[in-house]
Order: structure tokens, then sequence, then C-alpha cells
């Protein structure tokens, strides 16, 4: 065991150990999409993987979970590999300072979603990806399993009674896609793009599993794995980022910078993604959420994370 993961793996027992006793007591799951609200929200997970490879995790770290908006980081990253600049023709970049599924500012903004990391911008980020599947003759969602299954060595599915549960229930993520496509902002068939959409935050990966798919954020888009270059290059990486710290958590972004100061992904799941760049990528679970659709304890997580060891892009 190296010096890295020795420095790393008792933080995260002592991490654990300080929030077990917390554990269902605060918070309440996505109730809202009818397969997660069955999860017991006495669950909580944390696990991390360095740059040079070494990983560790505590508590359920490898307890799959749903992803949720988690998987809005990596098909973004495969809509810049696919699309670079050009992407951002419809997509903006700006914080939202509404909720994540807000129909009112997306009228104001003429159907132009405000950034990546809400609904209506993952959607649309889903529409380009529904298209560029099509000029290769493939599909979005193979392409989607193909990046995760990659990125974590390992075989990565859809939960499919997920992915019909948020079908099934999804009428608002139905309305802001119908609302894009008046507004002449998505390509495709609605249907196919959101079956797309829905599959994508079905996606079942564990902390472990997590920390290492994102771990190119940490290493300039180099492959978490083989190290080889190309993921994103360094810019599209930093981009990532920055996207992140300034939108990566709902509405709670500013909260975040400010309390845990490291660029974050959240997911209705229960799941976070956090980089520390050049050092590291941390990925907390735990099902119950605050009042901004964050994970409660994972919250908590992170900011015991950063004091402990004083990580920080700040």
């Amino acid at each position: 065991m190296s010096a890295a993961l020795m420095n790393f793996q008792p933080v995260l027992d002592d991490i654990v150990a300080t929030l077990r006793p917390e554990l269902g007591q605060a918070g309440t799951v996505a109730s809202y999409i009818p397969a997660l609200a069955r999860v017991d929200a006495r669950q909580f997970g944390i696990a991390l993987r360095t740059c040079d490879g070494e990983e560790a995790f505590a508590g359920d770290g490898e307890v799959p979970f749903s992803i949720q908006s988690v998987s809005k980081l990596f098909t973004l990253t495969l809509a810049m590999q696919r699309m670079g600049d050009a992407l951002w023709e419809r997509i903006g970049r700006e914080p939202s300072g509404n909720p994540f599924n807000s129909l009112v500012q997306l009228e104001n903004e003429q159907g132009k979603p405000r950034n990546p990391f809400i609904n209506a911008g993952a959607i649309a980020v889903a529409d380009r990806l529904v298209s560029q599947a099509a000029v290769d003759g493939g599909s979005a969602k193979a392409d989607i399993l193909a990046l995760m299954s990659g990125l974590c060595g390992e075989p990565i599915a859809f939960d499919e009674e997920v992915a019909k549960s948020e079908a099934d229930t999804g009428f608002r993520n139905v309305a802001l896609a119908n609302f894009m496509k008046s507004f002449g902002k998505i390509d495709n068939d609605v249907g196919t793009v959101l079956d797309t959409y829905f599959h994508q935050c079905s996606l079942r990966m564990s902390c472990r599993q997590l920390a290492r798919a994102a771990a190119f954020l940490c290493r300039d888009g180099a492959h978490p794995i083989d190290g080889e270059p190309g993921i994103t290059g360094e810019r599209q990486t930093r981009r990532i980022n920055a996207l992140m710290l300034t939108c990566g958590t709902y509405d709670a972004a500013g909260d975040v910078a400010f309390s845990i100061g490291l660029p974050c992904k959240s997911g209705v799941g229960g799941g976070i993604v956090a980089v520390v760049p050049d050092k590291l990528t941390l990925c907390v679970w735990s099902p119950a959420l605050d009042a901004t659709g964050n994970s409660l304890l994972g919250m908590k997580a992170l900011e015991l994370f950063v004091t402990r060891t004083g990580l920080s892009v700040f």
C-alpha cells in the first residue's frame, strides 16, 4: 500500500465513523422518482482515486446507486469530445440561480438553457449526442455506456427500472424538451432525446467507480486507467471543472464553493463527485437530500474531508 493511500484511508474511515450516527436522521430521498423513493436512506459511502491511480474507499463505497445528474458531467464530456466549442452555440455557461427544472428561465431566454448541468441543458446535450450518433451510424446510449465502461475499466449498465420510472413520471422534463423544440433548439425527435436522457440518469455505479471514472478531471484529461491523453484536453478539463464549481450543485453552487471550495457535480440519487485538480477525485453518496436536492451527509462529508486534508482550489 502506497504512502498516498495510507494517508487517505484513515481520513475516509474517520469521516464514516463521524457521520454514521446521523444516517437516516435528516433529509429526504428523491420521492418524485418512484424507483428512488424506495432507497434506504441509512447508507453512506465515500471513495477517492489519486492522480497516480491509488484508490481508497470506506462505508458503502462499493454499493451501486443511481447516479442521476452526476451523469451530466460525463455526457457533457462526450459532447465536448465530439463537437468542441460548437456545443456552446445553444447552451450557456452561467449559473442559473433557479431550480434545476425551471421553465420560467427557459422561456425568458428563448429556449437556450443557462448551463449544461440543469435539466434543460442536459437534455440539449443529449440532443447533440443523438445527432452525432446518427452521423456515426450508432446509438447515443451505446456511446454513453462505452465511455463509462472505458473510464472504469469494468462494465457499467443502465438501471432499466429507474429509466422507466423517470419516463413514467418525468412530465416536467417532457415539457422542457418540447419547449426547447418549439424554439428550434432541439433537432431530434423529443421522445428519442428524452429516452437518452432518462437512461443516462439511470446509470448505476458505486462511489469507487465514479471516483475512478471522473479521475481524468484531476489529470488534465488523461485516461484514469492507462494515462493516455485525450479524454479531454487540458483546456477542456479546466472548463469542465469551472462549470462544476459554478453550476454543478443546482442553485447551491455559491454555498458549496464557500464551504467546500472544490468543483462538484451532484445528483438526486445522493451522489456527489468532487475534484481536487492535480491530486485526486472524490465521490460521496448518501440518499437523503437537503432542500436544494444535494446529499445532506454527502455535503457534510466533503466539508470534513476538506477540513481534515486542507485540500481546496482556493
